[in-house]
């Protein structure tokens, strides 16, 4: 039964958490009041556990490999127990693998040992068509249709494809829109593109900066630079969820202030897919691109998708042009005549790599298994769980300067927000994550100045939030006490 907790005179389940911002029922409220009927603290290993025994997708962790504590190679087997599982919150950089990859990955291998070239149109993923058997879920999870997806390639690849069709700067529209620390790949493919037009980069790529003293950027701020520069500008090319900070665009309402003022509107996805709800096709997005090896954990290098809405698949045509972009019905009778396939399908290269397609397989029927909207729900409890322990034990305190403190980068909005939270320390933060790996937590820093920890709802539990912040706590005391003999020995 889901757990309820009694608001006034209101019951209120878990399932029924909202994103809506104008909710009334917030994590912080859930936590508190699900504590109190337990008879516990929010802060008590007992809430923790509890909500693990109510959590209806807790059998999907069964469909993940949780490495030892002992296998993570920074562990120091002297601080912690190497049997345990570790502390996995790395999933917005490598996501884990799935327990099916291995089975499918030997099913091909032995298929092609013992069949060779027959494999291509034979057995339940035929090579020839591999990456369209698992269209349909993957179109299920970023909300398109099944004919405006894709499967190739990488990321980077497919987002020069677009843009060299999306992309046609005229005298009067010739800038390009996007976030001032948008992902380095994102940036170089935006510069090179103005490059290959012979276009000024300084004049032409327009960068949003958040207002001074603030970290993420303000929707009104997006909506007000679309507004006063749209006429000039040819593409936006924002991140659905920013890697470095975690914050969620609200695409809808970018895409409607864009295309209003006669721009094309495109997303990397990398960060948003698998984590957040998307409904790519109803918001009118024009194009959109993303990896598979983060929350949809297909491994490194894992086969990525791309997305352009149906309304282009006429107008938008690849200006490069491969073998598969050719009508499959006619392409192999070899005529060297081009029956260019509609849409996303037109710009695909090359036949699909097996081997990517499994493991990418082996994970998408693991969300096959349940609803993005579902995850999500787990999600903004799973992600508000860790933001109550965070501000509970390390918000900073005037009156007490020496206490270490963390500051959470991340909206605290749940609806500007995926599942990571960035962090930043009181601390040296290179000391914390050092800390943190020797006890067998599995999580990210980013220069300058940045902690990215993500609890991911498929695999990660309430109880691994409660044990990041025990460890967590190990970490900071030892990173304090280094900083002080530092101090103490420069003194000398």
């Amino acid at each position: 039964m889901p757990v309820s907790t009694v608001l006034g005179r209101k019951t209120v389940k878990l399932n029924d958490l909202k994103m809506d911002p104008s909710s009334p029922v917030l994590p912080a409220t859930i936590l508190e009041q699900t504590a109190w009927r337990l008879g516990c603290s929010p802060t008590d290993k007992k809430l923790a556990f509890h909500l693990d025994e109510e959590d209806e997708l807790k059998h999907l962790r069964e469909c993940f490999c949780i490495p030892k504590v002992k296998d993570l190679p920074p562990t120091d087997l002297s601080l912690v127990n190497g049997e345990e599982n570790c502390v996995y919150f790395a999933g917005n950089s490598l996501g884990l693998q799935p327990r099916k990859v291995k089975t499918y990955l030997d099913e091909e291998l032995d298929k092609w040992a013992r069949t060779g070239v027959h494999g291509h149109f034979n057995g339940q993923r035929p090579w020839i068509l591999a990456d369209e058997c698992i269209l349909d879920l993957m179109a299920a999870l970023v909300g398109a249709q099944r004919h405006e997806v894709a499967l190739m390639n990488g990321l980077t690849v497919n987002l020069h494809l677009q843009m060299l069709s999306f992309f046609k700067p005229t005298p009067r529209r010739y800038k390009i829109l996007l976030e001032a620390r948008a992902f380095p790949s994102d940036h170089y493919a935006v510069e090179s593109q103005l490059r290959l037009h012979g276009l000024d980069v300084e004049k032409c790529m327009l960068m949003m900066q958040p207002r001074e003293g603030e970290d993420t950027l303000r929707i009104e701020d997006i909506l007000a630079v679309i507004e006063k520069e749209g006429d000039s500008i040819a593409v936006i090319l924002f991140s659905g969820v920013q890697y470095y900070t975690g914050q969620l665009f609200d695409i809808p309402r970018i895409t409607k202030a864009g295309q209003e003022k006669g721009c094309f509107v495109g997303f990397d996805l990398a960060h948003a897919v698998g984590n957040v709800e998307l409904h790519l096709h109803d918001w009118g997005v024009d194009f959109a691109c993303w990896c598979s090896y983060k929350y949809l954990n297909s491994g490194a290098g894992g086969l990525a998708g791309a997305y352009i809405h149906e309304k282009h698949s006429q107008s938008i045509k690849p200006a490069l042009i491969g073998w598969w972009g050719h009508d499959f019905k006619t392409r192999f009778l070899m005529e060297n005549k081009l029956q260019l396939s509609e849409g996303i399908n037109g710009f695909r290269l090359s036949n699909p790599p097996i081997l990517l397609v499994c493991a990418l397989q082996a994970s998408l029927e693991v969300f096959g298994q349940t609803t993005m909207k579902a995850l999500r729900k787990k999600s903004v409890l799973l992600t508000g769980y860790l933001e109550y322990l965070i501000k509970h034990y390390y918000n900073e305190d005037k009156t007490n300067p020496e206490k270490p403190f963390v500051k959470i980068i991340t909206p605290s909005q749940i609806e500007e927000r995926g599942c990571q939270l960035t962090l930043s320390f009181s601390l040296p933060i290179k000391s914390v994550f050092k800390e943190l790996e020797k006890r067998g937590v599995a999580c990210d820093m980013r220069e300058p100045n940045a902690l990215r920890v993500a609890p991911v709802p498929l695999y990660n539990s309430f109880h691994d939030v409660h044990r990041f912040l025990e460890i967590l706590g190990s970490a900071i005391t030892s990173s304090k006490q280094t900083a002080n003999n530092t101090a103490l020995s420069g003194s000398y």
